[in-house]
């Protein structure tokens, strides 16, 4: 008899039988509050009505047409809606199934339009878990221990994570980009570095958002360097950080934008959008694949796109977003354990810390568990697994927030009594 993997870890011991906006209902009809969105992914709640709408009627027509070889109108839609929402200029789409893959895609565009081989990283990143992503993914040592060698031509540069170091934000930012300055003085040359690759929120680092500055500084630095900055927004894009792109906080505008998660609530699909000047320079062949472009995700993409904008649903993000980090400040306040509140919209965190300021994962762990026994399910992040997360649907009410709320001050006393 087969089983799963024993490797694999449940976060929450919930049996989903059924999802329903911001719920999942499990076999025994207990209905659960679901602040984890699938890790971002079901920007419009579980099984929105449009979006299943939209997935019945593709899959009736056409479930595959493999891009390659033939194409098919939901993708060339697709294209054009996001050409809709993309920064300008960015205005070249090539589409994979899953961040990883097309974080991939991303440097190889990168290392073949520059004609260099090094990617710079930062601390705490997360870009996925395939040999190439995980060589650049510095979240924590169980995405990358036992598999080197590793490929090369990654260089880690510190992020700007200011609670960590004790710092300001403003001094954050000035050590993090003195200490890029210093790796391309001793590490990555400037002529052999190809782009540096940057989440605007750190995602499994902890939830750590990037000061605007520290951004302006690395396209400052890419435009006098003739780097390209991409802009990992697997999970901080579609709205997520109460701005349609995680990016859009600090003003400053990639040359490549990676997404996936949020763009077919729950479909399998991903994408890199580039200037077309600049995916031409990739080399022929150097694209493609047998499931990207699925025909029935680009129909949930679609539709997803038309829920967000016809429900307001970036506008609800930076509106429940604030409302969310008000009541957890509130929570911390009373709860000497929660040493940080930190996020954008509705991608928000807690750090658990010791009395004497060190990480404290067993608390955060103590705290996750109690949330889920309350009906609230939640995940932890961060190298130690020191801070809980909560990554709610866009579509998430005020009520719902304040159920939350009241679930997790419940859980944190009961961590820390």
């Amino acid at each position: 008899m087969a089983t799963l993997s024993p490797l694999l870890q449940q976060a929450t011991p919930v049996l989903a039988d059924r999802g329903e906006g911001v719920h999942l209902i499990d076999e025994d009809g207990r209905r659960w509050l679901d602040f984890t969105a699938g890790i971002g992914v079901t920007s419009t709640g579980h099984c929105h009505p449009k979006v299943v709408a939209a997935a019945q009627r593709q899959v009736a027509t056409l479930i595959h047409g493999q891009y390659t070889t033939v194409m098919h109108r939901p993708l060339l839609r697709l294209t054009e809606r996001l050409g809709e929402v993309l920064p300008d200029g960015l205005d070249a789409l090539f589409y994979v199934n899953s961040g990883s893959e097309a974080v991939e895609a991303a440097v190889r565009l990168a290392r073949h339009a520059t004609a260099r081989q090094n990617i710079v990283v930062f601390q705490g990143s997360f870009h996925g878990r395939t040999m190439g992503a995980a060589a650049l993914t510095t979240a924590g040592t169980k995405f990358r221990a036992g598999i080197g060698p590793l490929m090369p031509g990654v260089a880690v540069a510190p992020f700007p994570y200011a609670y960590h170091y004790g710092w300001s934000e403003d001094e954050a930012v000035r050590f993090a980009l003195r200490e890029l300055d210093h790796l391309l003085a001793t590490v990555s040359h400037p002529d052999d570095t190809a782009a540096f690759v940057v989440e605007p929120v750190l995602g499994e680092g902890g939830y750590v958002p990037a000061p605007p500055g520290f951004l302006e500084g690395l396209r400052e630095r890419a435009d006098r360097h003739g780097v390209l900055l991409v802009m990992d927004e697997v999970q901080t894009g579609f709205g997520r950080t109460g701005r349609f792109w995680g990016h859009e906080h600090s003003g400053v505008r990639p040359d490549v934008v990676v997404t996936a998660k949020g763009l077919a609530s729950g479909f399998p699909l991903s994408a890199i959008a580039a200037p077309a000047a600049l995916m031409e320079r990739g080399r022929p062949g150097s694209q493609g694949g047998t499931y990207g472009g699925n025909a029935v995700a680009c129909a949930a993409a679609l539709a997803t796109l038309e829920v967000i904008e016809e429900e307001g649903l970036v506008a609800n993000a930076a509106e429940m977003g604030a409302r969310l980090h008000d009541g957890l400040r509130k929570v911390a306040a009373d709860h000497p354990r929660v040493g940080d509140v930190r996020g954008l919209g509705l991608m928000q965190a807690s750090e658990f810390s010791t009395p004497d300021g060190e990480p404290d994962p067993g608390t955060a762990r103590r705290a996750h568990a109690a949330a889920v026994e309350r009906g609230l399910l939640l995940l932890t992040c961060g190298a130690y697994g020191q801070v809980v997360r909560m990554i709610p649907p866009l579509i998430v009410t005020g009520e719902q927030i304040d159920e939350a709320l009241s679930i997790w001050s419940e859980a944190v006393t009961a961590a820390t009594r």
